[in-house]
């Protein structure tokens, strides 16, 4: 298992080395380029532009950065690896973004407040247009790769790249516009680029602050995890499943199943290990707990006594769901959980539903846990 996550981690690696390599080596030559006509047309749209490009050059370097260090093999210190580090090199990426966007901003306003006349010619119309379609399939290549390997830096990168190209196109109509007509919009093109890479910026520095902090996991890969689980004969229903996050193509998971009251220790260990290598093998993630929940095989009255407290407990609408219930009618003892919205507070929930249970089967001890809605 090991061995094929370190086959996996060196070849998504290179991937992003090579393609973060092909966005520098692009990026730099159409700096270089764009600077120089910005220059000689006085042009500060087409300027900032260039500028835009060092910033996406230097995004690359930074995502390499983070790849090698991410896939660094766990050790002693850090037992679970170094994937998160990816996480932290896109937000050093994001603040690239916006302190370009910021900047560019700054100087825009600048010209608008002191005018100068742009001068473009044939050439300068000519590398621009260049430069539109080699960022639209840069971006296109970039952003294939990310979602392709996972890597939120690749496709955060492939995205600004495919707004450059609008972006570009946009100084392309101003510089088109003003040998037509002699209107100058340089510097308000420049403001418009400017806002507009200022909340790229942003939004990608939330996204990788959620990714920091934790958010809730796709429905579909969840739903596909427990219908892998279910598929046992044995296993009644998969509850409490809970996706860690550890970087990227890095995740592992804790979850109960529901067994009859029938198996053995040395049965639920072997099925344990069966879930434990189907998940792994269908989806990546690595089962690191398997809790287990009993049900009642031989016992008629706790069947009854199930539906009616099911029926209670569902009867609000912050309760999504009640599973592992368990009920013993000789000790007289019952438990259960209940997954509990955002709704209410998880206490309250409990209070209320630990006086209904409670007056249903007054002579029963009860063992109520309320879940969040994870």
């Amino acid at each position: 298992m090991n061995e094929t996550l370190e086959a996996i981690s060196t070849k998504r690696e290179k991937a992003i080395v090579k393609t973060s390599v092909i966005g520098i080596v692009t990026n730099v030559f159409l700096a270089g380029f764009k600077a120089t006509v910005g220059i000689i047309a006085n042009s500060i749209a087409v300027t900032l532009d260039a500028v835009n490009n060092l910033s996406d050059a230097l995004s690359s370097v930074v995502t390499i950065i983070g790849a090698k260090l991410g896939a660094k093999q766990p050790n002693k210190k850090h037992p679970l690896g170094y994937g998160r580090i990816e996480y932290l090199s896109s937000m050093i990426v994001a603040a690239i973004v916006l302190y370009a966007g910021i900047t560019s901003a700054v100087e825009s306003v600048k010209k608008i407040i002191s005018p100068e006349t742009a001068d473009y010619s044939t050439i300068s119309l000519v590398i621009i247009s260049v430069a539109i379609v080699v960022k639209l399939v840069l971006g296109q290549y970039v952003k294939r790769q990310g979602k392709k390997h996972n890597s939120g830096a690749l496709v955060a990168s492939g995205s600004d790249a495919l707004f450059d190209a609008v972006l570009s196109t946009s100084v392309l109509a101003s510089a088109i516009v003003y040998l037509l007509w002699n209107v100058s919009l340089e510097a308000y093109v420049g403001v418009i680029i400017s806002v507009f890479i200022i909340k790229a910026g942003i939004g990608m520095m939330i996204e990788t602050v959620n990714d920091i902090l934790g958010k809730r996991s796709e429905k579909k890969e969840t739903d596909r995890i427990k219908a892998l689980i279910c598929e046992e004969p044995e296993v009644r229903g998969a509850y409490d499943l809970l996706l860690f996050n550890y970087g990227p193509d890095k995740n592992y998971a804790s979850v109960h199943m529901e067994l009859p009251d029938t198996m053995t220790v040395e049965d639920v260990d072997a099925l344990t290990r069966r879930v434990q290598a189907k998940v792994y093998t269908e989806t990546g993630v690595i089962l690191t707990g398997i809790g287990v929940y009993s049900y009642n095989t031989s016992d008629s009255e706790t069947a009854k006594m199930r539906n009616t407290i099911m029926e209670t407990v569902m009867a609000h609408n912050w309760a999504l769901q009640m599973h592992g219930f368990y009920a013993d009618t000789e000790k007289k003892f019952i438990r259960f959980d209940v997954v509990v919205s955002f709704d209410i507070e998880r206490a309250e929930a409990l209070d209320i539903l630990q006086k209904e249970v409670g007056a249903l089967y007054p002579d029963y001890r009860l063992m109520i846990v309320p879940d969040i809605d994870a």
